[in-house]
């Protein structure tokens, strides 16, 4: 089988790679043809494990390839995968879907047999009709059918998530395209993934469904966790006597600084926008959404409340600025404003990342980029983990207190057990667990 992948950012160069792993020829088209050239040469635009070597194989065994033409991409194939950007409008919230249309138009004129036309980018409720009437509009002869497709990947184990996920959500009311998405995904038959057929409308709505859902999870635990630091409570143990509920489940109730990431903030305000316009609003995620904008800015009161109610003139080091571990993302991190905030209260901040310091430069201003989280505390006042990369899990606690000019630890991610850290001696603050006395040493 053929397929062509319009968009080489996180969702299309995944896909694309890992439908290639499955044995079918992909080629992946993108309008920037810096980006295709660095492709050629094997250099990956994002951070993504195992990513790399997975693209440097599928290309050597000529089953992936990079192209910015467009129409001879879509030439042939049995299916064209629409993967571009579908951020948010500023404003009014809504999804941009001026990259899904520009392709459904470039694609129509591509054509030159029946084809499917997949929507792989999260869009709203009723994309998939409007890609239909785009298509049908400028090629009324042509044979298509258009599917909706949404994409499951998480930041950090996209690869796995498709060979091996949850599930695989095809909407289409044709029996023709459901045949060839069906050969597209014969390997997961294989491995009996579940594999839900829907209407399109169904299979746009549950991509959004589900964001808003693990969203809501994330929120509900940053409160509880809030709450136990009030009567005396363990967030973890809250967690876990509620995440054995089968009904409940485990996953989604570590607490943090807020969600960040390049789905749930765009896709919770995308489903509320829906709702609105239906009349038909969802109060709870509207909520959630809200919530999880004000944690952010309530962690950084955190860290100053943690360095004895100011930080004018003081430095704070920041190990961890992507919003989860394993990739490079910045988007909607909570760094993003937990930085700032500490900016505008007078502190200087020193700052360190495994992967995304390249993007965080562009995006905050003033701070110290270091070389290692050690570098970071150099002189600092305090150091506040928001990020749970590996390599903060095992800091060295005695080097630690040498550096930094006062043993103040506010962990975000709660990677430390506190009666370890009050032993070794630090002003250690996590959330929703109680805090212990301080030692001596």
């Amino acid at each position: 089988m053929r397929v062509a992948m319009i968009g080489t950012g996180y969702v299309g160069l995944v896909s694309g790679t890992c439908f290639s792993e499955f044995g079918v020829n992909v080629i992946c088209v993108d309008k920037d043809a810096g980006k295709i050239d660095r492709l050629r040469q094997g250099k990956i635009p994002i951070f993504e494990p195992g990513l790399e070597e997975l693209v440097k194989n599928n290309v050597e065994g000529g089953r992936l390839t990079f192209t910015t033409n467009l129409k001879e991409a879509v030439a042939g194939v049995d299916a064209v995968f629409i993967a571009v950007g579908t951020p948010t409008r500023k404003d009014d919230g809504h999804a941009d879907l001026t990259y899904v249309h520009n392709a459904a138009k470039e694609i129509a004129l591509a054509m030159d047999h029946y084809t499917v036309v997949v929507t792989k980018s999260t869009v709203p409720v009723g994309t998939g009709r409007e890609v239909e009437n785009i298509i049908r509009k400028a090629r009324p002869e042509a044979e298509f059918d258009v599917v909706s497709n949404p994409e499951f990947l998480r930041e950090g184990s996209a690869i796995n998530d498709f060979m091996r996920p949850d599930r695989v959500v095809i909407g289409t009311e044709s029996d023709r395209a459901r045949e060839v998405m069906r050969k597209l995904y014969r390997a997961l038959y294989l491995i009996e993934t579940p594999i839900l057929y829907t209407n399109l409308e169904t299979s746009e709505l549950i991509k959004y469904a589900a964001n808003a859902f693990l969203a809501t999870k994330i929120t509900f635990i940053n409160e509880v966790a809030d709450l136990c630091e009030k009567v005396g409570a363990d967030v973890h143990d809250v967690a876990k006597g509620i995440g054995l509920d089968g009904r409940i489940g485990k996953k989604f109730l570590h607490p943090g600084p807020g969600y960040g990431g390049s789905c749930f903030p765009k896709d919770t305000l995308a489903l509320t926008k829906t709702a609105q316009d239906y009349n038909s609003p969802i109060r709870i995620v509207e909520t959630v959404a809200e919530v999880n904008d004000q944690r952010k800015v309530r962690m950084a009161m955190k860290v100053i409340a943690a360095c004895g109610g100011t930080v004018r003139g003081k430095t704070i080091a920041i190990l961890g600025l992507t919003f989860k571990p394993n990739t490079d993302d910045m988007r909607e991190s909570p760094s993003l404003e937990i930085i700032p905030s500490l900016q505008t209260a007078g502190a200087t901040v020193r700052v360190y990342d495994p992967e995304g310091m390249r993007e965080a430069e562009k995006l905050l201003t003033g701070a110290v980029f270091c070389k290692d989280a050690y570098d970071a505390m150099t002189g600092a006042d305090a150091v506040a983990i928001l990020t749970e990369w590996n390599q903060f899990r095992n800091l060295d606690l005695k080097r630690m207190k040498t550096l930094l000019k006062s043993p103040v630890m506010v962990d975000m991610r709660n990677i430390y057990v506190p009666a370890d850290m009050a032993a070794a001696g630090f002003n250690y603050s996590c959330i929703g667990r109680p805090q212990a006395a301080t030692g001596s040493n």
